[in-house]
């Protein structure tokens, strides 16, 4: 058991003040108590005066594990381009845990990376949620499938243009159409079957990973930058009653009032990012960080993402803190790197806040954790205290 003392806590749990001085009790994996004074027989106390203690940093959208760090090509395994869809493809199957990047998260207070394929394809292949420390993938797990790779625009279209199979933003929406519908006549035949297995129809690995995003137990998480795109995708998620999320996200600021109707009416969630990149196609021109304050003020709750290895995991804080400096308010830009990402990845029955029950992933920083200057000093992934610099 360990217990972390005195310091200045910001939990994000709705329940606790906003920020305060106080204890956090760690037995095991999880989160068992919050409060001021606390102790236990035995426990280890570690005293965090002057140090500033958050939930663990979560990146809501990566590729951390699939473009190896330094590799080029023979570490290239995000991007199965042999097919426009290919909702089969898992990302367990490619994350390489030795990739030295997920030290280097850990290590800047990073505890967990939603990662999966990159957006080659229409239909990509599943995400995972991982820690960013275990010895294997099936050790850093944290939930496995966590949404459904989608993606529009020009993505799709630079790859597959020259294999003629896309040339049009239509003929994306089309190949989703299509698989979509495939999926739920896959559902249909399996139902018709019933108890005959005569009857059932060939087994689609394709169709099978599709079943979830049709019944609503999983998002598509949809690439999307430009506003049509961001349109289109809320389109289809009412035209097949989904859960979506809308990554990227790059000009929802520019149509906050059909953003928020078209979240009323699917209830989507929003990830913006990555902010810190240059504007390297012609779908970012309108790319800035006032998106996030322009977000915020319409009502419209967001998480923020790296895109790793866009941006390096190390630095989701310091996008966080860019968007603070041009006015999002300091603790929304830290809710939308801890407990909005966990919300809008429907992980917050885990992870995102520091609070009794959850697993204990914690950040300590000794500043301000938005701050260029500011340093993770420890990480706690699991209860263990994976990286110490106290």
């Amino acid at each position: 058991m360990i217990i972390l003392k005195n310091a200045k806590l910001i939990t994000m749990d709705e329940k606790q003040e906003r920020e305060f001085t106080g204890d956090v009790v760690i037995d095991g994996t999880k989160i068992v108590e919050v409060g001021r004074g606390l102790s236990r027989d035995g426990a280890e106390e570690i005293d965090l005066t002057g140090y500033t203690v958050t939930p663990g940093i979560i990146d809501a959208h990566c590729h951390i594990g699939m473009f190896e760090d330094g590799m080029g090509v023979e570490g290239d395994d995000g991007n199965e381009m042999s097919d426009p869809s290919t909702p089969e493809m898992r990302a367990i199957d490619a994350i390489n845990p030795f990739d030295r990047c997920f030290v280097e998260a850990m290590e800047g207070g990073v505890t967990t990376c939603v990662t999966g394929p990159g957006s080659a394809n229409v239909v990509g292949g599943a995400f995972a949620a991982i820690k960013t420390h275990g010895r294997d993938v099936e050790d850093m797990l944290l939930r496995y499938p966590v949404g459904m790779k989608a993606a529009f625009g020009e993505n799709p279209k630079r790859v597959y243009q020259s294999r003629k199979s896309i040339f049009t933003r239509m003929q994306t929406a089309a190949i989703l159409r299509k698989t979509l519908t495939k999926a739920i006549e896959y559902e249909k035949k399996l139902k018709n079957a019933g108890d005959d297995a005569s009857k059932l129809p060939e087994r689609d690995l394709a169709m099978e990973a599709m079943l979830p995003v049709i019944r609503r137990e999983l998002p598509l998480k949809i690439h999307a930058h430009r506003a049509d795109d961001i349109l289109t995708a809320l389109r289809i998620a009412k035209e097949f009653n989904l859960r979506i999320t809308l990554d990227h996200c790059t000009e929802g600021y520019l149509i906050t009032d059909l953003l928020k109707e078209g979240i009323k009416e699917t209830g989507a969630g929003v990830i913006i990012g990555p902010l810190l990149s240059d504007r390297s196609k012609i779908e970012l021109r309108n790319l800035t960080f006032k998106a996030a304050k322009t977000l915020y003020d319409n009502g419209i709750e967001f998480a923020m993402m790296t895109d790793h290895p866009v941006i390096p995991e190390q630095y989701l804080p310091i996008c966080a803190g860019l968007a603070a400096r041009e006015g999002l308010p300091e603790h929304e830009a830290l809710r939308s790197i801890t407990i909005n990402a966990a919300r809008i990845t429907g992980l917050d029955d885990r992870i995102g806040s520091i609070e009794k029950g959850k697993d204990a992933d914690i950040a300590v920083f000794n500043g301000d954790p938005l701050q260029t200057l500011t340093r993770c000093v420890m990480t706690i992934i699991n209860g263990k205290i994976c990286h110490n610099e106290l």
